[in-house]
């Protein structure tokens, strides 16, 4: 079992968090400060969105990522960033024209993906999934996942694989097999988001019997299960991703203050099982990232 684990963490998200708990970071500092903290607790990767410093709503904005990633460079430059592409593939059907977004949540590949494509982080997310995603659609369709991916290659950052069910792997692998993405390929493993693969062992090993086999994979479950998928993860040989973006909680009734105790509380179930907490170098060795 002895095997550096990577833990990644997520540090605040876009869904709408920000009213369940007053720990969820929104402006710039807070984004960045949270990640630096994380980092220091032991995640080797942050995974970053951006929100509306007023409103705490989901952001594309680039200003705002520009300064979210020079505070985390400044601050914790070894740390691996992971900017998200997911925000602008949100969909609901108005009722009087079902041809129209009632929730003006769509955006073309080349918006969702400026502020990567301007920032270069080592990583970004890209989400191989159309699904319902609670009361909403999450719409990716086949040419937009290939134009972002074929635009950030060029741009040397690895992208996150994102799967919600066992088709999404499936969609991977058919965009593999036309050399979309370099070796070895980087999956997240995404379980019990409303309505995904549901959060449970069984789940997560049909999903990991699926992967390519030279995968790197990665997983996190929601809600209740998010430190359960810690363990779950680290004994089928994945890799693990904490933070608020997909769990405000510590224990029942008991908020996360924020995001750095669920960082530390995932590297000690990953020692405590006997693995040991990447560091961000060994992290870049494991994904077949360029060496800093």
């Amino acid at each position: 079992m002895s095997r550096p684990v990577i833990i990644s963490c997520a540090v605040t998200g876009s869904g709408n968090t920000t009213g369940l708990s007053p720990h969820v970071p929104v402006t710039p500092q807070q984004i960045a400060d949270d990640a630096i903290a994380a980092h220091e607790a032991g995640a080797a990767v942050v995974h970053i969105h951006v929100r509306n410093p007023e409103t705490g709503a989901p952001s594309r904005d680039g200003a705002l990522y520009r300064e979210v990633v020079e505070r985390i460079r400044d601050g914790a430059p070894s740390v691996v960033i992971n900017l998200t592409t997911g925000i602008g593939a949100r969909f609901s059907p108005d009722e009087a024209d079902p041809n129209r977004n009632a929730s003006d949540g769509m955006a073309s590949p080349e918006e969702r993906m400026s502020h990567v494509l301007e920032l270069r982080p080592e990583i970004c997310s890209l989400d191989v999934a159309t699904m319902n995603f609670g009361a909403h659609a999450f719409v990716n369709t086949p040419d937009h996942i290939a134009r972002i991916a074929t635009a950030v290659r060029a741009a040397g950052v690895k992208p996150e694989l994102e799967v919600f069910d066992l088709g999404h792997i499936a969609l991977a692998r058919n965009l593999i097999g036309k050399g979309l993405f370099d070796d070895p390929p980087y999956f997240q493993l995404c379980l019990g988001v409303p309505w995904g693969a549901p959060a449970t062992s069984e789940s997560m090993q049909a999903m990991k019997s699926m992967l390519p086999a030279n995968a790197k994979w990665s997983a996190f479950g929601v809600g209740a299960q998010h430190f359960p998928c810690v363990a779950m993860s680290v004994v089928n040989g994945g890799h693990v991703r904490v933070g608020l973006e997909d769990n405000l909680y510590m224990s029942k009734g008991v908020l996360a203050e924020s995001n750095a105790p669920m960082v530390a509380r995932a590297a000690r179930i990953v020692t405590e099982i006997g693995a040991t907490v990447a560091s961000p170098d060994e992290a870049r060795a494991i994904l077949g990232l360029a060496p800093r």
